[in-house]
């Protein structure tokens, strides 16, 4: 069976794609094509407060992408430096919240310890900040995306935690996108199931599948990485039959696994 991940790839240089090597355990064939671009904004506005881990009460990360910022800003050999020498020391007397597992690795390759990891969704991320930090404090540094989602900074706000955003990149639609798309359902057929990463990965995809699939999309299940991009995937008509427990390549191949299945079963002889 076929599945197809509307995802970003792996770092290159961190060996093969975890999700494509949980769902090759199941034995799906799996293609994972890129959907979005990612440009980086404010880098240096970031390593100006970044220098200053004594204005801040901790840092606050829901997307890979934010640490992506800081690694960029520390690619210079005086920056990286400085943060060797003594930023990181000095931040990691503060907590840095994670939203999941893929978020936290990379919060631990600079070298700080992630709090939160097993929240799954900015909700609860939320939830377990208010339950650690008092009302009033010093302000949570916030780097992150464009698109970001109101979730966490209102729950923060209601509680009188103070959180300091910056913007640090901007999404867009990956320039091959469209083509690949069209060049797997030519070459690949119908796929047994389609797995969405981010509501804007629905917004980007959607027009493109519907049209490629044509009558047959009845037949593909669709899955969801998390509750926030089932939330889009509903609001935009997609009918979700998995979302993975947490974020993880095993809750979401077992997902994948089940809904399949399920499918199997109700197929008259």
């Amino acid at each position: 069976m076929k599945v197809l991940l509307l995802k970003d790839p792996k770092d290159k240089d961190s060996g093969p794609d975890p999700y494509i090597e949980e769902l090759g355990l199941y034995n799906f064939e799996t293609t994972l094509i890129p959907v979005l671009s990612f440009e980086f904004v404010s880098l240096e506005s970031l390593f100006e407060k970044l220098s200053h881990p004594e204005c801040y009460g901790g840092l606050v990360f829901t997307s890979p992408r934010a640490l992506e910022a800081i690694k960029m800003c520390l690619k210079k050999n005086s920056k990286n430096e400085a943060w060797s020498k003594s930023l990181k020391l000095r931040w990691n007397s503060k907590p840095a919240y994670v939203v999941g597992r893929a978020t936290a690795s990379l919060v631990e390759e600079i070298g700080l310890t992630p709090q939160g990891e097993k929240s799954g969704n900015a909700e609860k991320l939320a939830e377990y900040i208010c339950s650690r930090e008092k009302p009033n404090s010093s302000a949570l540094l916030f780097p992150c995306g464009a698109l970001k989602r109101e979730v966490l900074p209102t729950v923060l706000k209601e509680k009188g935690i103070p959180l300091e955003s910056l913007t640090v990149y901007q999404t867009k639609q990956h320039t091959d996108l469209q083509e690949s798309l069209s060049s797997y359902f030519s070459q690949q057929g119908i796929p047994a199931c389609i797995v969405f990463f981010s509501p804007s990965g629905v917004k980007f995809c959607l027009q493109h599948i519907q049209k490629l699939s044509g009558d047959f999309i009845s037949r593909i299940k669709f899955a969801a990485i998390g509750p926030t991009t089932a939330e889009a995937m509903e609001a935009a008509g997609i009918p979700v039959s998995c979302t993975a427990e947490s974020p993880t390549p095993q809750d979401l191949a077992a997902g994948i696994q089940k809904a399949l299945h399920r499918q199997k079963c109700c197929v008259p002889e």
